[in-house]
């Protein structure tokens, strides 16, 4: 199928690689389906959520792992029962993006994490339960990773 893209114009995706988020993304509801899209240049840690429906609508998000190799998001019992899996390392993990000029200021959310059961393509956003991580981290915490990332 053919996708208006936000970043990328007119993509050719395959029906298959549908994200589904029956709660949609806080904030936006309504939107229940996304493709993952790598950015040119990202080496796979630099990635976008782009709506299916809505042309305009796309998340720039990160692998977090990639920021912080220590990042340990554990779900609840109820939030991995909806993904469908036993644990949390049996998903992946994306952080979203909100990108700033200069990029050292653009910040990450490690509390809400996008999870996405890659068997499944189900995919939700959670709120973490461990308070270390904030809604609002500066790249420039993430020093050597910075100038890769956004």
């Amino acid at each position: 199928m053919q996708l208006n893209t936000k970043y990328f114009g007119v993509v050719d995706c395959h029906e298959e690689d549908v994200l589904h988020f029956p709660d949609g993304l806080f904030g936006f509801e309504e939107e229940k389906q996304f493709f993952l899209l790598p950015f040119e240049g990202g080496d796979g840690s630099l990635l976008c959520f782009q709506s299916v429906s809505t042309p305009a609508l796309a998340f720039v998000a990160v692998n977090p792992f990639f920021l912080k190799g220590d990042y340990t998001p554990v779900l609840t019992a109820e939030e991995l029962k909806r993904m469908g899996v036993e644990k949390s390392e049996d998903l992946c993990f994306y952080t979203l993006c909100v990108v700033r000029d200069p990029v050292g200021e653009s910040t990450v959310n490690l509390r809400c994490p996008v999870v996405i059961n890659d068997q499944t393509r189900r995919a939700m956003q959670v709120i973490l339960e461990n308070r270390d991580y904030r809604m609002h981290h500066r790249l420039s915490e993430f020093q050597q990773k910075e100038e890769a990332v956004c």
